[in-house]
């Protein structure tokens, strides 16, 4: 099969964040698939072009098995929430000349993962000019969580949002969704047809932290990493106003009087500000990592004692999984889950964890206290989230699932 995907944070070799279409195209290909990617030239957490592509508006790059042409984002992007929108506009062109114009041969299908939602015209269009069909995945239900945590307010706006969203949804033969959440949402709210609807969410890079459980010396890096004597929890992702992370800074500040140590890694429009908050709130206990690629985040997890995954306590956030979730399981740590609705289900089902009420610091603080000289339940909840990951999660066979229902449900009609 030939497979344009257009994804707009389609991760470079060396970048940090979430692999889950990295990973995916991966398998794809070496299935002997052919697939080429659409791709930004900004990182999701990043504010400017890498030195390669400046003053360049496409860019072609094989990332492995892999075509990818890297196309424009405005650099105006995580400069605010106008620059954010200018860089999703100025993508969703690009991309849309890219797959036009860039982007030889004949495609059997064109694949859009959203956020951002509007990438989702620049797909619709590709797919009536090449002829071929189009397949949508939902990652957020967007625009409702940027309204929920308030960075969406503008009526306009958030009109066209929802605009947007209907039509891409009506003209999409086939909508992947990542939660169960978000396949009622569709199906029971926004009334889309069920047999339009499949879930193929988030799952486990095993194929890495398998190596790496066999290979990895833990305590070495823990030295090289002044971890030592430290019970560390660790937090991989963004740094955003959805993540809300000053409430780990107020955890910390209640830990002080024990060995916890948290880390906070990777980027974010809030990094700054909330680096200069732990220096006014005279935290200690809290140290900031900038992003490193994936493997290197495997290796901070796996010499930590548990995984924190943590959102902004809004009601849309109770619809996702969290991408560092799973890496946690499949790195055997029991996971820290600050994330209401499926993800605390999830936790919950799979034992391996603890669920707090986000931005409840008294939770923090009590739970987090249970763990500290309990290495039996450490070892019994990182072994269970393991387990029920590789049963249910685990990225090969889901991959695989995924290119199957798009092979019955979408090729067999044309």
């Amino acid at each position: 099969m030939k497979i344009l995907l257009l994804h707009q944070y389609f991760l470079e070799e060396d970048d940090s964040g979430g692999s889950r279409w990295n990973e995916m195209a991966k398998v794809w290909a070496e299935a002997g698939n052919e697939v080429t990617v659409l791709a930004g030239m900004i990182h999701a957490n990043g504010s400017e072009k890498r030195p390669e592509y400046k003053k360049k508006h496409f860019a072609q790059k094989q990332q492995g098995k892999i075509q990818v042409w890297r196309c424009h984002v405005s650099e105006a992007y995580n400069k605010s929430f106008g620059g954010r929108l200018w860089g999703y506009f100025s993508f969703m062109f690009s991309a849309m000349w890219a797959g036009l114009f860039k982007a030889k041969g004949k495609f059997d299908v064109v694949i859009v993962t959203s956020p951002p939602l509007f990438v989702g015209l620049s797909g619709y269009i590709i797919s009536v000019f090449k002829r071929i069909p189009f397949v949508f995945e939902v990652r957020d239900l967007w625009p409702e969580s940027a309204i929920d945590t308030g960075v969406l307010t503008n009526k306009w706006i958030i009109k066209m949002a929802f605009w947007f969203e209907k039509f891409i949804y009506k003209k999409a033969k086939l909508i992947n969704v990542l939660t169960p959440a978000f396949y009622d949402s569709l199906k029971n709210e926004k009334h889309i047809p069920e047999e339009k609807l499949i879930m193929i969410p988030n799952a486990s890079d095993f194929s890495l932290s398998e190596e790496l459980l066999l290979t990895f010396d833990r305590n070495d890096f823990r030295k090289k990493m002044a971890l030592d004597g430290k019970f560390v929890i660790t937090y991989v992702g963004a740094h955003g106003v959805a993540n809300h992370l000053q409430q780990v800074l107020q955890a910390g500040k209640k830990l002080e009087d024990t060995r916890v140590l948290f880390l906070l890694i990777g980027q974010g429009m809030e990094k700054e500000k909330l680096k200069k908050m732990a220096v006014d709130m005279n935290v200690n206990n809290v140290r900031f990592i900038d992003a490193v690629p994936k493997k290197e985040v495997f290796k901070f997890i796996l010499a930590s004692e548990m995984g924190a995954s943590v959102l902004k306590r809004v009601d849309t956030f109770k619809t996702v999984y969290s991408n560092k979730t799973f890496d946690y399981m499949s790195c055997k740590k029991p996971v820290l889950m600050a994330i209401d609705g499926v993800s605390r289900e999830l936790v919950e089902a799979a034992a391996c964890g603890v669920y707090i009420e986000p931005e409840n610091i008294e939770e923090y603080n009590t739970n987090i206290r249970t763990y500290l000289n309990d290495e039996g339940r450490l070892k019994k909840e990182g072994d269970n989230g393991y387990q029920y990951a590789k049963n249910h999660f685990d990225r090969d066979v889901l991959a695989k699932k995924y290119l199957q229902e798009i092979k019955d449900k979408v090729l067999k009609q044309k």
